[in-house]
């Protein structure tokens, strides 16, 4: 019984509806949340299954139709959860998947004069673009969730080895091809020594192989392309003077394998801190004052997300309002919950996924207005 109360309680608080609101004469107002009408979601193939959920069910639930482009290197779940959309009982014509590439299908949903919105989620550059197309066609509307280098900030006080651990799972998760991934890690002097032994220590028994094997932590790059960039970053680290640790070389003769990789005396005018490599190459820095952790975390033209540790609720109040982006996690990383907006600041975005927000970006709000009896409008 509990559990049916606590279901009902969560519907509820989702529930679409507007508001009635006090007008300062003699009118009676309310606002409508109707459907935005068609959306086009254009995916990554980093998450294909994850991403196609995120973008498509609170689409659905706003009351949208929509067209679904998976990325090109993975097109086949998507066209398997719309098999399995219309046998639940969707509509034809409400969910309507093409694939192909970005600039052929992507482009079209982009510049399509009957698409009403579009939801995208991948690289700054091709953000760029998409924002563009839909300014020059019908000035649709535009969410894009895009690249990051977030920073991890660890404090004196923190535990070496939970620290570690969270700054080690937080570039390696998915081989580090997540947008989130803490690729910048900022550790406070006092503790420097010791958490650099201990990270090095468990990235090397890091297990990297076949994703089948149940003892494998870190499987291959999705493809070619993406494996030869993260290579050419590794490269560019070397050349500008950051000192390799552990890793930096493909592992085995055949796959898209590569060694999980940590630099150490990186500094932010570096590629390697720039850009976001989309691998798992962590780049990590010394620091000695809350105010220097904030200024180096806060020096890049991303804001996705950022990680702070540390057992002081001062600090962690201080720096989680003092970082441009737009999750912060305390002591954890990779929180991530269906009632929790997540997006960018600056050049990594704008519009939220998950929480009532991305209810909202598929939603118009339209105000009607009418006189009260007796109003000297009649």
């Amino acid at each position: 019984m509990q559990q049916v109360v606590s279901a009902t309680m969560q519907v509820q608080q989702i529930k679409i509806h507007g508001e009635v609101l006090k007008m300062s004469n003699a009118f009676h107002a309310y606002t409508l949340r109707e459907p935005i009408g068609v959306v086009g979601h254009i995916i990554p193939w980093n998450f294909p299954t994850s991403l196609f959920f995120l973008k498509v069910a609170p689409a659905l639930a706003a009351g949208c139709t929509m067209i679904v482009k998976p990325a090109e290197q993975t097109p086949l779940s998507a066209l398997y959860y719309a098999h399995l959309a219309k046998l639940a009982g969707i509509p034809d014509g409400v969910l309507n998947i093409i694939t192909g590439f970005g600039a052929t299908a992507g482009a079209a949903i982009s510049t399509h004069m009957d698409i009403d919105a579009v939801s995208f989620t991948g690289s700054t550059e091709v953000g760029r673009i998409v924002m563009k197309a839909a300014a020059e066609s019908n000035l649709k509307v535009v969410s894009l969730e895009l690249g990051g280098k977030s920073p991890l900030i660890i404090f004196d006080d923190a535990d070496v080895d939970m620290a570690a651990q969270l700054a080690l799972i937080g570039i390696l998760h998915n081989k580090g091809e997540i947008c989130v991934a803490s690729s910048r890690l900022y550790v406070q002097e006092g503790i420097y020594e010791k958490l650099v032994e201990k990270l090095v220590e468990k990235a090397k028994a890091w297990v990297v192989g076949d994703p089948f094997d149940p003892k494998v932590q870190h499987g291959p790059q999705v493809d070619k392309q993406q494996f030869e960039k993260i290579l050419s970053y590794i490269e560019h680290g070397k050349k500008e003077g950051a000192t390799l640790l552990t890793g930096g070389k493909p592992l085995g003769e055949k796959g898209y394998y590569i060694e999980p990789t940590i630099f150490a005396e990186v500094k932010e005018d570096m590629l390697i801190a720039k850009d976001e490599i989309f691998g798992p190459v962590l780049a990590l820095a010394k620091f000695k004052t809350i105010d220097e952790a904030i200024k180096r975390a806060n020096s890049t033209r991303y804001g996705l997300a950022a990680g702070i540790v540390t057992k002081d609720l001062n600090v962690a109040n201080t720096v989680s309002r003092s970082i441009r982006a737009g999750t912060i996690w305390i002591n954890c990383y990779f929180a991530f919950d269906n009632d929790c907006p997540i997006g960018g600041y600056k050049m990594s975005g704008f519009g939220r996924d998950f929480g009532l927000e991305t209810l909202h970006k598929y939603l118009q709000v339209k105000s009607v207005v009418t006189p009260l009896y007796n109003s000297p409008w009649l």
